[in-house]
């Protein structure tokens, strides 16, 4: 009996890897061996840096925050206290984009963040006493 070497699905897997492999340097691009790897290789960072890609806007945001926070007098996590106490709802992206395009509406933000903290605290001193 023949073998049978599914000839046309082995081609098409690896020109479809060859493909996928475009603008790798060198045999990385031209031979499916060394392609497979550097496209699994490629896959799996992707899929990672997916990831940290969010870390790494999340932590620019709260950098942000704090310096436009300080700017007016107050530190992050006190402000984010604040922002919960006056039940203000926006997130940190949108929060940092107005600190750094719209300085008067983070202003007007902050103050409300202020207020809120000094309604809290008054309402413990009452309670306390």
């Amino acid at each position: 009996m023949p073998r049978a070497t599914n000839a046309p699905a082995s081609r098409a897997r690896r020109k479809r890897v060859i493909k996928s492999a475009k603008g790798f340097r060198g045999r990385r691009s031209k031979l499916f061996r060394y392609a497979k790897d550097a496209t699994m290789k490629g896959k799996y960072w992707a899929y990672r840096d997916r990831k940290t890609r969010k870390r790494n806007f999340r932590y620019l945001w709260i950098q942000r925050l704090n310096a436009a926070a300080r700017a007016n007098g107050m530190t992050y996590s006190r402000f984010a206290e604040g922002l919960k106490a006056a039940g203000i709802g926006l997130d940190r992206k949108i929060l940092a984009d107005l600190a750094v395009t719209d300085e008067a509406t983070f202003k007007s933000i902050v103050d409300q963040a202020r207020s809120a903290l000094e309604g809290k605290s008054k309402s413990k001193a009452k309670k306390a006493a």
